[in-house]
């Protein structure tokens, strides 16, 4: 179950944002910087320059900028790329005018949403390139920092990847948990996802996990549109997708890699999700250079 949201942009900061901005300056204390306090005129002025340090997918440069007029609505804040944008080493990102009080306070929290964001829209940037010859797309998961889950699937999408699900009530995913509770009934496996088919609301979709090729014969015989095969081999996924035949979207699940995705895309498998473009990402290396 594919979303699509508006790609590469935030082009007005959410509430939402706005929160984690502001929970994020109280966690730092930014308003009470002592060693800025101590060292630096409250009235001197300069300029704050955001430089990539190392080629990656930018991502949240408006959240990293608003940051900075969240302590100060005077600050001057020009952004000189996109999100969504490749950045090279050395590559300008934005530029910062005012205060330095206000762009020292900021720049630990601003460079933190900067970073994460930019380092999951890189890695996701290379698994969409790795199966680019390929049909099928790559998905983000749940597996999210709490709390960020919009800014890491926001990131995702600036990477070129899709989002899943991005909570709970956004669709039906029957997954092996649900399978094994729905198993302490007599009816067959097959009867239990018409019954969910015909509950479910016209407005979610309808997914189910299956661990095997007797599971998906019973999913397909159920009409289930999408099927998500949970850690199979390339093989078993390949028959799955032989004999699904295109009466379902067919989802790669489960110990998805940069070194098995393209061999995982060959398959012929509709959708790949993949946990660790949020849950393991790199923080891309980018600096904040103040010149007075």
């Amino acid at each position: 179950m594919i979303y699509s949201q508006d790609p590469f942009h935030i082009s007005e900061i959410s509430p939402y944002a706005n929160r984690l901005i502001d929970m994020a300056l109280e966690e730092d204390e930014s308003f009470n910087d002592a060693t800025t306090t101590l060292l630096v005129d409250a009235n001197t002025t300069g300029t704050g320059i955001l430089m990539a340090k190392e080629e990656g997918i930018l991502a949240g440069l408006n959240i990293a900028l608003t940051v900075f007029y969240r302590i100060d609505e005077n600050i001057y804040i020009e952004p000189l790329v996109e999100d969504g944008s490749c950045v090279e080493p050395g590559s300008q990102l934005a530029v910062i005018k005012g205060k330095i009080h206000v762009i020292l306070k900021g720049e630990r929290t601003a460079l933190n949403f900067l970073q994460r964001m930019s380092g999951i829209a890189t890695l996701t940037s290379k698994y969409v390139n790795a199966v680019s010859s390929f049909k099928a797309q790559i998905v983000d998961t749940r597996k999210t920092l709490p709390g960020y889950r919009y800014l890491d699937k926001y990131s995702v999408r600036a990477g070129g990847g899709k989002n899943h699900r991005m909570s709970l009530a956004d669709g039906i995913l029957v997954k092996d948990n649900h399978i094994e509770l729905m198993g302490l009934k007599r009816e067959s496996l097959n009867d239990k996802l018409e019954k969910i088919l015909s509950l479910a609301p016209a407005s979610l979709k309808v997914e189910v996990e299956v661990s095997d090729i007797r599971q998906l014969l019973q999913a397909l015989e159920a009409g289930i549109p999408i099927i998500m095969l949970d850690n199979m081999t390339n093989d078993e996924m390949r028959n799955a997708v032989s004999i699904a035949g295109g009466r379902a979207l067919i989802e790669a699940s489960g110990g998805i890699t940069l070194d098995n995705v393209k061999s995982v895309a060959e398959t012929g498998v509709d959708i790949i999700s993949v946990g660790a473009l949020t849950h393991s990402t790199k923080a891309l290396d980018i600096s904040l250079d103040i010149n007075i």
